[in-house]
């Protein structure tokens, strides 16, 4: 049995997500509580698997809530977040914190969504409960994250003189649950004159997909930015795929290549999806792409990455051990279409041996 605690200040929000999680009976909602403060002192003595966490609370909030977790009684964290582009910058600031991913609040849309809503939290629930996790000590804003920027090995021509002769021409990467922390390490490796176009889709509602990239922004070398309809794509340019929409690539003229976003096809569990982006990458670019496979449930993208591996494009996948989650790329490396299984902190590296 999977024990969980459900911290929110709202009576309804706090019956809602109760009830969705106790219709699986693998999983028991052990106590409830109604602010940051009442849910460390449960966290102690309750010491449950997994806890849903809002933001927004009276007495204490959901981030110093979050700290003080972390740092004394380290638990998987699950934010309930709303949908706004307020609430997406303070959930990211979450998962910076530790938090190990998130829900929409959206529960009173149509019934759809909440049984939607509904399955991916106990699919959540079920990846996370009672993973061990290391105490995270809070920072006081002295401390400078230091990133291992790509060095170019002796004998390699730098990149800038190498960019009329490369054969590749853009990289393609998928990833979902885990996925906004990954990139944060896998992006700001690469160097401002990396010499190809990078395509993101990273399963995001669609308010948090531009505050997101507009902080990897911040961390990377290359710009990263939210990607629009019918801009070029250029290269040290990370295009990353709005929610609730496909991104596509697609030839103008013979030398030109642009960002298309379109609500087609309209049936598939993800969107964005990254087997549409790679599709749309192997028919772009046949012969000419790297396309990489990074933590994530379900198997979004192993269609695509089969189209961009007969073209003949490269690709890697994230080993097991790295991952968050194991799925999508298990379903690549099972399907036998991987060219390099490499850890998380090694994927800039092979792509830049690719490329």
């Amino acid at each position: 049995m999977i024990n969980v605690l459900v911290i929110d200040d709202s009576a309804f929000m706090r019956k809602a997500v109760s009830k969705m999680v106790e219709s699986d009976p693998e999983i028991k909602v052990i106590a409830v509580a109604r602010d940051g403060e009442e849910g460390i002192k449960l966290v102690k003595h309750l010491k449950p698997d997994i806890i849903t966490l809002d933001i927004e609370m009276p007495r204490m909030g959901g981030l110093e809530a979050l700290q003080h977790i972390m740092a004394e009684h380290p638990t998987p964290v699950i934010i309930v977040s709303s949908l706004s582009k307020e609430g997406a910058k303070v959930t990211l600031d979450a998962m910076d914190m530790g938090a190990v991913d998130f829900i929409p609040k959206n529960l009173t849309n149509a019934a759809i969504d909440v049984i939607k809503i509904q399955n991916e939290l106990i699919e959540k629930i079920k990846t996370f409960a009672g993973k061990r996790l290391s105490r995270v000590k809070p920072k006081d804003g002295s401390e400078k994250e230091v990133v291992q920027h790509l060095s170019i090995p002796k004998g390699l021509i730098p990149f800038g003189a190498r960019a009329t002769i490369l054969k590749t021409a853009v990289v393609a990467i998928g990833t979902s649950t885990g996925g906004p922390k990954a990139l944060q390490d896998v992006l700001p490796k690469f160097p401002a004159d990396f010499p190809v176009a990078i395509l993101v889709v990273q399963h995001m509602p669609k308010a948090f997909t531009g505050p997101f990239a507009e902080r990897l922004d911040k961390a990377c070398q290359i710009h990263v930015k939210e990607a629009e309809d019918g801009e070029l794509v250029r290269a040290s340019v990370a295009y990353v795929a709005p929610g609730n929409i496909h991104m596509k690539v697609v030839r103008r003229k013979s030398t030109e290549v642009s960002i298309e976003l379109t609500g087609e096809p309209a049936d598939l569990l993800y969107k964005p999806s990254v087997t549409v982006m790679m599709n749309s990458v192997a028919d772009v670019y046949p012969g000419r792409s790297v396309a990489v496979m990074m933590t994530g449930m379900g198997s979004d993208g192993l269609d695509g990455m089969r189209a961009i591996k007969e073209k003949h494009g490269r690709t890697i996948a994230q080993d097991e051990a790295s991952c968050v989650v194991y799925g999508m790329p298990k379903a690549v490396v099972d399907a036998g279409i991987i060219d390099k299984v490499v850890s998380l902190d090694k994927i800039s590296g092979e792509v830049a041996n690719m490329i």
